[in-house]
């Protein structure tokens, strides 16, 4: 994790220039709100980062308590917001049963133990809170894993959890009936270089199973090689599944949990 945090301290100057796709889903996470949101006096931007979603969160609950938690401190140096906590999502400081709604905008590819986020995510919330956040799927940068892949066996790029398993998670963690949604979305380039200078400027080149040797030149230009076989209309495409889900804090008088039936 200090792998992950260093490169996201490192990205934050530039991070909002570079950043496309997470306004994009940003915003998109933020219109489902229409939906799903009730009275909320507590809210926990978990992942908050430089404040890409706590803006959205801000204007659409002006008299609620938001709470913009990070750990990269210099990332969330950036956030205009005033409440602001540098943490590990895996220990929130935050007392039991104490945040209305957690929401949580792309963080959640970084955190490889769902069990004690969802865990912790469920301790804070109270009785009839919610959780909504948006993450990747495996066909996240697909183009770019299996270019890499032709070239040699390393892990080049991060994988990605499959939104079942998250909604699995999520149930054996006690939240009722999670709701999982994805979308598939494109970016296109130039180059190859082009997205992955895009990739470092928002701290995402991080792969948790890099090799320690340096990739050489020969591999690096074959693995371009490749990826220009997905050249289409003159551009390179770089696909992005995005996963949304939400669920529920719902318990009864004895404080046993309530779950329908799947």
């Amino acid at each position: 994790m200090s792998q992950v945090r260093s490169a996201f301290n490192k990205a934050s100057p530039q991070y909002d220039e570079h950043a496309f796709l997470q306004k994009e889903i940003a915003a998109r996470l933020d219109a489902k709100l229409n939906v799903i949101s009730g009275k909320s006096e507590v809210i926990l931007d978990l992942g908050a980062g430089t404040g890409l979603l706590s803006q959205h969160l801000s204007k659409r609950f002006p008299d609620s308590q938001l709470i913009c938690l990070d750990f990269a401190y210099l990332a969330l140096k950036n956030n205009p917001s005033s409440n602001k906590i540098c943490a590990d999502a895996y220990h929130l400081p935050l007392a039991d049963n104490s945040v209305d709604m957690i929401v949580s905008s792309l963080m959640m590819q970084w955190c490889p133990d769902l069990n004690t986020l969802f865990s912790e995510c469920f301790r804070v919330l109270k009785n009839d809170g919610v959780v909504l956040f948006s993450t990747f799927g495996p066909d996240t940068l697909k183009e770019l894993k299996k270019s890499w892949a032709v070239v040699d066996d390393t892990t080049h790029v991060n994988t990605f959890t499959d939104m079942h398993d998250i909604g699995d998670q999520m149930l054996q963690n006690g939240f009722q009936s999670p709701v999982m949604e994805m979308e598939t979305l494109t970016l296109t380039y130039q180059t190859v270089t082009d997205l992955l200078r895009d990739l470092k400027a928002i701290g995402a080149q991080t792969v948790n199973t890099r090799s320690k040797a340096l990739t050489g030149k020969e591999k690096f230009q074959l693995m371009i090689k490749m990826y220009e076989s997905y050249r289409k209309d003159g551009k390179l495409p770089a696909t992005y599944e995005v996963i949304y889900g939400h669920a529920w804090k719902r318990q009864n008088e004895l404080g046993k949990i309530q779950i329908n039936n799947q």
